[in-house]
């Protein structure tokens, strides 16, 4: 159920878009920026003040990668396994991340929803492999202790802004 709050944060995302059905695509992104994820309530509530039916949002929603129906942490880390980073060892890479922060493929979100793990095929910066990214911030030839400092790193800022 979304609050009176949520409600007017969408309508204000569909008003500054005008309500046009063409632009379900980018609404999703400005919400899911909000949100880290695509709430079901939110969708539905999309769906309903463009005038969409649910079926289409959802579709719009789970038909691009890039939106997701899960909620995700704080620090979204993206770790590259396209191929001139996995040559280069992204799965020890990745693999330190997971241990790290106690995370799995299955359960790629920490508890305290600070830290999601994911791996995506190709970053695009191949020229610097291994590659990962935390929140679209690029981090090049990354190691396993570069992932261990990094962790330590966000971690140690996540505490600093509480």
């Amino acid at each position: 159920m979304l609050t009176q709050d949520e409600m007017n944060k969408m309508d204000a995302i569909m008003q500054s878009h005008e309500y046009q059905q063409t632009a379900v695509i980018a609404i999703l992104q400005e919400v899911q920026k909000e949100y880290r994820y695509l709430p079901e309530d939110a969708l539905c509530y999309i769906a309903k003040g463009l005038k969409l039916s649910e079926a289409k949002v959802y579709g719009v929603a789970t038909f691009y990668e890039n939106f997701s129906l899960e909620p995700k942490g704080k620090y979204v880390i993206k770790c590259c396994d396209g191929t001139a980073c996995h040559v280069r060892g992204s799965i020890p890479i990745l693999e330190e991340f997971r241990k790290q922060l106690g995370v799995s493929e299955k359960k790629p979100t920490t508890d305290d929803m600070l830290f999601t793990v994911e791996t995506v095929s190709c970053l695009g910066a191949c020229g610097l492999a291994p590659v990962c990214t935390v929140n679209d911030v690029v981090h090049a030839a990354m190691t396993t202790k570069k992932a261990a400092d990094l962790i330590k790193q966000l971690k140690e800022e996540a505490a600093n802004e509480n």
